[in-house]
């Protein structure tokens, strides 16, 4: 009886391309860590339409192909460098603005990667490999006596499966850091500590759109979007100083810093953002909350919507 893939025999690993779409020759993937994944292959399909006395479908065609899917993960530190300088855009700036943390704000550089999902234990072993895969969403979940969670957007160009490693190819060992969590960090908004904060999440979209021609069933890189930054801050309603930023669409500042057993932090800086919601609803007689999404604007003296900062023990 032949045996059935499970998740506990599943890995994935991604290798930059230096040319859109094609995995370079003897690759050096990363293990990508994760909780999950929904990235594969769909196809757009074509029924005919044509009439027969019999009632029967005469023909069923296959169009383009679309990669895409998310990958799920539990955040760590170092873990996630690559994808997420990725999905912003820029480029870690290594020593600043100190000695020892690095910095890294929103860009336009693109980056794409070949990612390799690995079945090891299927009676013969299958590597499925998504060439052309950009980040196209970026987003953190941090709620109160959990870890932080988190997933990776992707869309790709192309797929291919394979019973045997690229040759050449290898895989170092993944991190194996701690998650960080969500009891361990601070929040300040408006420059000011806030401990009442009951939740907070993050989405970064960059609109990625696939671009499909006549004459090829994958796509060319796909055209990019702004680089849109929008989350959500719950708190417990204990005054009017948030909701009044609203009312009175008041520019704000939100910095989460995430810390790990051992030490290592890693900080989001939104420098300039503005709450376009805030209601203090009320369900039964327990505590009130008050919901606040925001959208990050670009900031002048940052010269970027975000700011994220590495910092190791």
């Amino acid at each position: 009886m032949a045996t059935t893939a499970a998740g506990s025999g599943h890995s994935m690993g991604a290798i930059a391309e230096v040319t859109y779409g094609t995995t370079p020759a003897t690759p050096t993937f990363v293990d990508v860590r994760h909780t999950g994944t929904s990235l594969g292959l769909s196809k757009s399909s074509f029924e005919s339409d044509e009439l027969r006395n019999d009632r029967q479908i005469q023909s069923f065609r296959h169009g383009n192909k679309s990669v895409a899917g998310d990958i799920s993960i539990k955040m760590s530190y170092g873990s996630f460098d690559q994808l997420i300088e990725a999905a912003l855009g820029g480029t870690w700036d290594i020593g600043v603005p100190s000695a020892g943390i690095d910095q890294l704000k929103a860009g336009v550089t693109r980056r794409s990667f070949s990612i390799e999902r690995y079945f090891s234990d299927l009676d013969v072993p299958e590597w499925h490999r998504y060439t052309g895969c950009e980040i196209n969403t970026f987003s953190l979940s941090v709620a109160p006596d959990a870890i932080v969670t988190g997933t990776f957007g992707v869309i790709g160009q192309d797929t291919s499966i394979g019973t045997a490693i690229i040759t050449g190819a290898t895989y170092p060992a993944a991190t194996t850091v701690e998650p960080m969590d969500s009891f361990s960090g601070t929040i300040t908004e408006g420059g000011g500590a806030i401990g009442t904060v009951t939740s907070i999440e993050f989405s970064l979209e960059n609109g990625l759109n696939p671009l499909f021609a006549v004459g090829s069933d994958t796509t060319d890189r796909p055209s990019i979007g702004k680089s849109r930054l929008t989350g959500t801050m719950t708190t417990y309603f204990q005054s009017k100083t948030l909701l009044e930023k609203f009312i009175n669409e008041t520019a704000s500042s939100i910095i989460l810093v995430l810390l790990d057993p051992a030490g290592n932090s890693f900080s989001i800086e939104l420098p300039n953002v503005k709450y376009n919601g805030g209601q203090p609803d009320v369900d039964g007689e327990g505590e009130i909350s008050i919901s606040l999404p925001f959208i990050a604007l670009y900031d002048a003296t940052d010269d970027s919507q975000v700011v994220i900062e590495r910092n190791p023990v």
